[in-house]
Order: structure tokens, then sequence, then C-alpha cells
């Protein structure tokens, strides 16, 4: 009896707290406050990068294509929820662009707006348009609450309390949960049966950000099949959540069309 009443209050509050995406329009699990997930960020991102060599723009240009391609996306994202009437979806962004000094092929966006590149990944993207297909990817899985909907799944699962403010009075389950879901580990699609949805999510909004940021999506292509062939046998962290087959690559193309109607370039520095 103990167990079906458990049961039974673990799908009301499944029921209760499942809420629909204001852009995507899919109803996702969300049972800790953006806010929080915000607040926790903020002292993650600082303690990832004390614990790294972050490149300095005075020195690097690479760290001046980071930021300068990381705002035309923010401002691009910033415009798209605006026009959609959803600004409020985001409430609390202060966005931040560092590159950080490392061999791993990877770049990844936490909530509220911290962003980070690995200059490992930029032989790889090798311009300023495909590096916009990352980060547009990567920001989407943030501002499209993919993170918040793997950490309520996993706070669910585990039975770990939810009221209030979840990070504090110690909770270090929590704090685990979303060392374990947010960069530079984070393997978004593990837990959820949609991750699917979650990476076509990036993919679909990740191109009319870049497009509406003025690099051509069409790059997207190339890029990804660049990422597809790169060390077969040893997989990028960075494509540790994104499954590259055929398939996918068909889908990526499908959106295209859209993402074009958006695209209007600009000159790149």
């Amino acid at each position: 009896m103990k167990n079906l009443f458990l049961s039974f209050i673990s799908c009301a509050l499944f029921i209760s707290a499942c809420t629909t995406n204001a852009i995507t329009g899919r109803k996702q699990l969300s049972l800790v406050s953006e806010s929080s997930l915000q607040q926790e960020a903020v002292t993650q991102y600082q303690t990832i990068l004390s614990q790294n060599h972050v490149v300095t723009t005075n020195t690097s240009k690479d760290a001046e294509m980071v930021k300068r391609v990381g705002t035309r996306i923010a401002n691009a994202i910033t415009k798209y929820y605006k026009d959609k009437g959803q600004s409020s979806e985001l409430e609390g962004y202060n966005w931040e662009f560092n590159l950080i000094d490392s061999k791993e092929v990877n770049a990844w966006c936490m909530p509220g707006g911290k962003v980070a590149v690995y200059t490992g990944l930029l032989p790889v993207t090798q311009n300023e348009a495909a590096l916009a297909i990352v980060l547009g990817h990567e920001i989407t899985h943030a501002v499209a609450h993919h993170g918040q909907e793997r950490m309520s799944q996993a706070l669910l699962a585990q039975g770990i309390g939810i009221g209030g403010d979840v990070f504090t009075s110690g909770n270090s389950a929590a704090n685990n949960i979303f060392k374990s879901i947010y960069a530079p580990g984070a393997q978004i699609g593990v837990l959820l049966p949609n991750s699917r949805n979650q990476e076509l999510e990036a993919d679909h909004y990740g191109l009319i950000f870049a497009a509406m940021a003025g690099y051509n999506p069409n790059e997207a292509i190339p890029f990804w099949t660049r990422m597809a062939n790169l060390n077969k046998s040893q997989t990028p962290e960075i494509l540790s959540d994104h499954p590259l087959d055929a398939k996918r690559i068909e889908k990526i193309k499908s959106y295209l069309p859209e993402a074009l109607k958006y695209y209007q370039p600009v000159n790149s520095k």
C-alpha cells in the first residue's frame, strides 16, 4: 500500500508539474525553477572558469570571435522571443561567453546564458558560421529548458524533495545532479526517453538563431559531417549526446528552408 501511495503521489506530481514550452509547444516536466538553476549556474560557471585557463580577448582573436558570435546569437534569440511575445522566458539571462584553453572538442551553455567554448573545437568549426551553428544548438538546449527537464526527471526518480530552493540546505544530491547534467561532462539525453526530441529542437531552433544572427545555416551540413567523421574511434565530448547518423543529417537539411528565411548576411571581422 505504501508503494502504491508513493506511486500515486509521484504520478500526480508528474502531471501537475508538466508545462508547455512557450516556443517549441512541447510539454516538459518542470520540478525546479529556472531562477534556481540560474543561481546555481553562476556558482558552477565561475568554478569551472577558475579551474581552467580562460583565453582573454586581449590576447586572442579566437576569444574575440567567440564573444562576437555568441553576442550575435544572444541578440537574435532575444529578438526571436520578443517577436513571439515571450520575452519573459529569458528573464534573468546575463550572457557570458568564454573561450577555455583545452584540447576537448566541446562547447556548452548553462541556464542564464553562461557559455563556454573549448579551443579544441575551433579547428573543426573552421569558420564563424560553423561556430554559430554550434552556439545556436547549445544555447537552444538552455533556452528550451532541456536541462531543467532532465534535472526534474532525475529529482523525481531519486525522490529528492523539491520544495523551495532545491540547491539550498546542503542538498548535495541536487548539486551533483546539476553537475552531471550541465557542463563540462553533460550528456543531455541519457535519462529522457524523448531525448531525440531535445536534439531535434536544438538543431531546429539553433539553425534559426544562427541565421537571424547573420550566419549561413547551410554551414550546418559540412560542420556536422566533419564532427561525425572526427576520430570515429574516439567520440568527442560534444558528440556524446549527439547521435550523428544519416537520418539526422537529412532532418537538419529539412530545417534549412525555414532557417534561410531568417538569414541576412553580416560582415564578419
